[in-house]
């Protein structure tokens, strides 16, 4: 392994790999090449690990799309494949029955979500909906107009509810709120078409080919449901966020202050104390020993989530945040509980005061290579037109390094400060520093 160690960190540097990391890396494979398999077992591993590399880096977007038709029935598994996609910019697309697909799959470099993984609508359904797709040669334009042409015994009112939280109705007429609200009254509709078309088809002069006329209802006069409300409704039918997350718009906070993924177990390793960023997705309280209200809650994360437990006296003091689709930051320890890992929550904050209450400096990520000269210019005007008492510091990276810089200038922290920052560098340029 020595004599390998020097040919391995060459090639890494000539691929503009730093050479520290090179070497890290290498200490890596060396204390696995020590702790080693039978030969036998190290070839399998290894072949194998090759294939799914290859595939990874040759096929990502169908690669992924297999392991989530694989990995649906696990939310958490599902967020962190979620990720990889956002990260890698695959889009994933929301189910749509104008785009039936019974299983996750790839078209046109899109992962375009599987029917069957949504709650309620299973295989049978999914294949319905792509027989009576195909057979009609065009896209649906609304509910009424699916439920004409769908055998509602197989699509039915459960699998029509989860369709639509989901998202699946979102290309043709109407809102999320109307169709929901219509499910009922298209169901009938179309079962009274239905039975008119097949009366007419076994009567005397079902022979004759003529177009029945049909008057579709108007979708009902309904107030639409809140962003908020529509997440919270679309994680309902599928366990997890997809067509956005509402820790989303603080992406920065999540990225700066929180120390652990809620989702990724390696993260907790020697983390006694922490700090987790995440949505409150659901919520039980319960009377403890001394008469207070104590409360049980599950945090979700773009990771993944975790259980966590707010006993009396922290309740009483923080139990205003602990509300079902809340984005909030809780101070807490760890605690292994079998397979399962809890966090014992002993403060909370609202995430959208986070930034305001923990930062110390602001950090700025500037890349020689993306970056061009003018953009210093432009930010040194940012800072002028945002000034105030928060030190900055940008870290500018190059090829093989990072160098750091503390600035002449202090900021005021905004919403609009950071979205012309974000604006100029990039949504991940920008870090709020506790030191």
């Amino acid at each position: 392994m020595q004599r390998q160690k020097a040919k391995f960190v060459d090639g890494a540097v000539a691929n503009k790999i730093p050479k520290k990391i090179a070497e890290e890396i290498f200490v890596v494979i060396d204390k696995f090449a020590n702790y080693g398999f039978n030969k036998s077992h190290a070839v399998a591993y290894s072949f194998v690990a090759y294939q799914t590399a290859y595939l990874k880096a040759n096929y990502t977007a169908e690669f992924l799309a297999a392991n989530l038709t694989n990995e649906y029935g696990n939310p958490d598994k599902v967020t962190l494949l979620l990720e990889d996609c956002r990260k890698l910019k695959i889009p994933v697309k929301s189910p749509d029955v104008n785009r039936p697909t019974v299983k996750f799959t790839v078209d046109n470099v899109e992962i375009i979500f599987g029917m069957s993984a949504i709650t309620n609508v299973r295989v049978n359904a999914g294949k319905e909906i792509e027989r009576a797709h195909k057979e009609l040669g065009r896209n649906f334009t609304s509910i009424y107009d699916f439920t004409i042409n769908t055998d509602t015994r197989i699509v039915n009112k459960r699998a029509l509810e989860g369709l639509v939280l989901s998202g699946a109705f979102d290309s043709v007429k109407g809102d999320r709120a109307q169709n929901f609200t219509a499910i009922e009254h298209a169901l009938s509709f179309g079962s009274k078409v239905q039975s008119a078309n097949f009366n007419q088809k076994d009567s005397l002069f079902g022979e004759i080919e003529e177009e029945i006329q049909i008057e579709e209802p108007e979708l009902p006069d309904v107030e639409a449901w809140t962003h908020k409300d529509t997440l919270a409704k679309e994680r309902e039918a599928l366990g997890f966020y997809l067509s956005d997350h509402p820790l989303r718009k603080f992406e920065a906070e999540y990225n700066s202050f929180s120390t652990i993924k809620l989702g990724d177990p390696e993260t907790f390793k020697n983390a006694e104390f922490v700090r987790a960023c995440g949505v409150v997705t659901s919520i039980r309280t319960r009377i403890d020993r001394s008469g207070r209200n104590m409360a049980f809650f599950t945090l979700d994360d773009f990771s993944g989530s975790c259980e966590c437990i707010m006993f009396g006296k922290v309740y009483s003091e923080c139990g205003d945040l602990i509300q079902p689709d809340s984005t909030i930051m809780v101070f807490g320890k760890l605690e292994s509980s079998g397979d399962a890992v809890k966090l014992h929550a002993d403060d909370a904050i609202a995430l959208s005061d986070a930034a305001a209450k923990l930062t110390k400096s602001i950090g700025i990520l500037l890349d020689i290579e993306k970056h061009a000269p003018s953009t210093i210019t432009l930010v040194k005007q940012i800072f002028e037109k945002y000034s105030g008492n928060i030190p900055v510091i940008m870290y500018v990276r190059t090829n093989v390094s990072s160098k750091r810089f503390i600035v002449d200038y202090k900021v005021s922290l905004s919403d609009v400060f950071v979205k012309e920052i974000q604006n100029l560098f990039g949504d991940d340029s920008i870090a709020y520093q506790t030191m």
